[in-house]
């Protein structure tokens, strides 16, 4: 299917690997001009690397620490017009809520939610300039389901949801659409060094954990295995195109079934 994205501009945030740069793949190979960013110049070099280049679509990439307002701004002044928003940026960590303190809390709601309000907020005039626009919140199932190990995360994930669907209010009878992405427990490079190094100081196998942790942890699975980076992006991808301008202020999940709910 051809998604009608070639000419468009697609920044994705935190897409250096994972669901960003799985992201950043299948709008590329769509034709968008796409820009990568990450915290490093060695880590944004190494994802175009990574990337073919041979179709329609083009690359560019930026590196900086997104959690800084002064880095946004210069994101901004880089490539001041955009027709897609991707807030991807993100973090978790498992930790026990009586051990997350004051400045975990506001860690956590800026990198995950403050980062992506702030782009959102340089590029939505130009959007409505043009009447014309796409902007998507990653979140995740644990904004629904919030997991007792790391209800900070949790907290973060509803925000996106709640900022997404009143940015759609915002915007409505416009060209411009936002919503929100929720997936599941995916086989990202955070997912995969963690659960690696959990599986390695229990003796086991990463396919022995994913099995005992969706029995366990996350039973009410229906696929039973970690999600592809890929099969979260397809979803990301079709919501960035024209073809997607009746979806707008919707929290789409791409879960696996882990959420127990038919809507």
């Amino acid at each position: 299917m051809d998604l009608q994205l070639q000419g468009k501009t697609a920044l994705v945030t935190g897409s250096t690997a994972g669901i960003g740069l799985a992201t950043a793949k299948a709008l590329l190979a769509e034709g968008a001009h796409v820009i990568i960013t990450g915290r490093t110049h060695e880590g944004v070099e190494a994802a175009i690397a990574s990337l073919d280049t041979s179709g329609p679509g083009k690359i560019s990439g930026f590196a900086g620490d997104l959690v800084l307002a002064e880095t946004a701004s210069a994101l901004k002044l880089a490539y001041p017009e955009i027709d897609i928003l991707v807030n991807n940026l993100g973090i978790f960590e498992p930790v026990a809520f009586e051990d997350i303190s004051d400045n975990e809390w506001r860690r956590f709601f800026e990198v995950n939610v403050l980062s992506g309000v702030r782009l959102a907020r340089l590029y939505l005039g130009g959007m409505k300039a043009r009447n014309w626009g796409r902007m998507i919140f990653i979140s995740s199932e644990s904004a629904i389901q919030i997991p007792q190990e790391m209800i900070h995360y949790g907290m973060t994930k509803a925000a996106e949801i709640a900022v997404a669907r009143g940015l759609a209010e915002d915007v409505a009878g416009t060209g411009i659409t936002v919503n929100s992405v929720l997936p599941g427990p995916t086989r990202s490079r955070g997912v995969v060094d963690f659960v690696n190094e959990l599986a390695a100081a229990d003796g086991k196998t990463f396919a022995t954990f994913e099995q005992e942790f969706f029995e366990k942890v996350r039973p009410s699975s229906l696929i039973k295995r970690f999600a592809e980076p890929e099969e979260v992006a397809a979803m990301i991808c079709y919501l960035c195109s024209p073809l997607a301008s009746a979806t707008t202020g919707a929290a789409l999940r791409v879960d696996g079934g882990v959420v127990k709910s038919a809507y």
